[in-house]
């Protein structure tokens, strides 16, 4: 099966949810982070949703993505072999508690890999009088489907730095993953797929058993390197990204190593793995851009 670049560009229909105070915190309890910004609603400041909540605001259309795609050609066929492949998301303001985000999409890029076809869609959020909150850029592998041609939109997603030079990574650290955590995540996000929480699922389609979110695996090494470099400030988190390469187990331990960081200039740019009980990295070519 074959996928035309020529769908680059179609737009997606647009969303809108409401962002409740009983939803950050869910989010927050979700990825184990007791971070006080997420939960003490006595603050002056209040409170502010986890940097990664946004992957928790778009999921209801990747859900349902079929029915979001408004090119009334393009083959929905292709979608059922799509796996999360890159995460790029720019946070231009935290979201906070009574927001009212409205979500626009587009497929911002179709592209050829040896693995199928990487297709990337671009969701922009704004609040209620039109102010950017965050753009997200998540990158699906059709495993198996053909680009027809020689893509179109990689000129016009995100670009970020990488470590240039290998040395001994900064720090790092172990966390054991509960047998659970899928299910809570599941549970406190809203963010549902079943070969994270469906034995029987993950069975037939190939997999050893549940898996972890990638998304998951993705917010704790993010917060664990917010706390370590940024004094848990989620508000100096500008980007994230990050290509998800393999499995994690639950139940097992995933390793997150803080491989280098170098000034910019108006802040850090930050490089991490994170390595699965096998040794392999889950997530490869971590970036994270701290704001001064």
């Amino acid at each position: 099966m074959k996928l035309s670049s020529g769908f680059a560009g179609s737009t997606l229909k647009e969303y809108d949810c409401a962002v409740s105070t009983r939803w950050i915190m869910n989010y927050a309890a979700a990825i184990g982070d007791p971070n006080p910004r997420y939960f003490n609603d006595e603050r002056q400041e209040g409170i502010v949703a986890p940097p990664m909540f946004p992957a928790a605001a778009t999921w209801p259309i990747l859900e349902n993505i079929a029915d979001y795609i408004e090119a009334e050609a393009f083959p929905k066929e292709v979608l059922i072999t799509q796996v999360h492949y890159t995460e790029h998301l720019t946070i231009h303001q935290a979201v906070t508690p009574g927001s009212n985000l409205k979500i626009r999409g587009a497929i911002a890029a179709i592209l050829p890999h040896r693995a199928g076809s990487h297709v990337v869609i671009r969701f922009d959020a704004t609040d209620a009088k039109g102010t950017p909150i965050f753009t997200e850029h998540i990158g699906a592998m059709m495993r198996g489907i053909t680009c027809a041609d020689r893509g179109k939109g990689g000129d016009r997603l995100p670009v970020v730095p990488h470590q240039e030079e290998t040395s001994p990574p900064c720090w790092e650290l172990m966390i054991p993953v509960d047998p659970l955590a899928p299910f809570i995540y599941d549970g406190c996000t809203n963010i549902h797929f079943p070969i994270h929480t469906s034995v029987k699922f993950a069975h037939e389609v190939g997999l050893p058993g549940i898996i972890l979110q990638g998304t998951f695996t993705l917010a704790l090494a993010v917060h664990q390197i917010l706390n370590t470099e940024a004094c848990g400030d989620p508000q100096r988190i500008h980007q994230v990204y990050c290509r998800f390469t393999d499995m994690v187990i639950p139940g097992s331990a995933i390793k997150i190593r803080l491989t280098g960081k170098s000034r910019a200039l108006t802040g850090t740019n930050l490089f991490f793995t994170v390595l699965n009980a096998a040794d392999k990295p889950a997530i490869s070519d971590g970036y994270i851009r701290l704001k001064d």
